[in-house]
């Protein structure tokens, strides 16, 4: 079976791979090198997306490419909305007329944080920003198509490479002596792998019961554990310093978001419920903690 991977170099990509290797034939493709045997393309190009499918053909397309700068997207919204709603809606095209399957990927930030509640699936949607828009877009895109699909929608992604919230702490905690991070956003932080872990179960589930319709559409997956980035922080550094990745701990100084001005607007809360994703794919959250500190288990040299 033929699978196509967009963004196999992105933090979720790489975690991807080797499990869908286990499924079939992967071809993984994305704008920049960064994993071994994977083809470098213009994923924004999508005649040249279109051309690629038709070549390859392929059963299963997993959508992992996202422009994710949250910021610059302010000042970047056509390159953001290229890759984050107009290829999602090219590969919902391709796939509802070759009866393929599409699983792609959206974010927390489709909300507007305002409810102090976990949100359903099914709740309104509101991005405060260019990202969230483009990502809601996709959506959109997705749920108009004729094609089988799941978006699995998922919040505060981390691994052990690339640019996230735990890399930037490192490296920040080895720079200087005090950090300031704010308290007041809270949401579910997700280990890549576990996002990866999830997505082959859903897979698996999706290719077992193919005539199931309940097996459609939209699902939140994050892993167990509400903090706040603040929160977050503390337990990176209590972890990375029992491992003994960091000499030195910074202090850390709690503050608001409007103290730390940023070009987008971020949700306060939130959180997603992954009530449905347990009840209709029997998966688990994996939580926090021991997903942490996994993920710092890797990098000690």
């Amino acid at each position: 079976m033929n699978i196509l991977l967009a963004g196999a170099s992105g933090q979720l990509g790489q975690e991807l791979l080797p499990l869908l290797n286990r499924l079939g034939t992967v071809t993984a493709v994305d704008q920049v090198p960064g994993v071994a045997g994977s083809e470098v393309m213009d994923l924004s190009g999508l005649d040249e997306v279109e051309i690629l499918l038709q070549r390859l053909h392929p059963k299963i397309i997993v959508n992992a490419a996202a422009y994710t700068a949250v910021d610059q997207a302010e000042t970047e919204a056509r390159k953001a909305f290229r890759l984050n709603a107009e290829l999602p809606a090219c590969l919902a095209r391709w796939c509802g007329k070759n009866h393929c399957l599409l699983l792609h990927y959206s974010t927390d930030y489709v909300f507007r944080g305002k409810t102090g509640q976990p949100y359903l699936e099914e709740d309104m949607p509101g991005p405060l920003s260019v990202y969230g828009e483009t990502k809601l877009a996709g959506e959109w895109a997705l749920g108009a198509s004729r094609c089988r699909h799941v978006i699995l929608r998922t919040s505060w992604v981390y691994s052990g490479h690339g640019n996230n919230f735990v890399t930037s702490m490192l490296r920040l905690a080895r720079q200087r002596s005090e950090l300031s991070i704010v308290n007041d956003q809270t949401g579910c932080p997700t280990w890549a792998r576990n996002l990866a872990n999830a997505s082959l179960a859903v897979l698996q589930n999706l290719i077992n019961h193919a005539e199931d319709p309940a097996l459609q559409g939209i699902f939140h997956y994050c892993d167990g554990g509400v903090v706040s980035w603040y929160d977050f922080a503390d337990l990176i550094f209590e972890q990375a310093a029992e491992l003994k990745l960091l000499h030195e701990i910074p202090r850390l100084r709690s503050i608001r978001s409007t103290e730390y001005p940023q070009a987008a607007r971020r949700p306060e809360y939130s959180v997603l419920d992954t009530t449905l994703i347990q009840r209709s794919f029997g998966i688990r959250p994996a939580e926090l903690g021991p997903s942490l500190r996994a993920c710092l288990q890797e990098l000690l040299p």
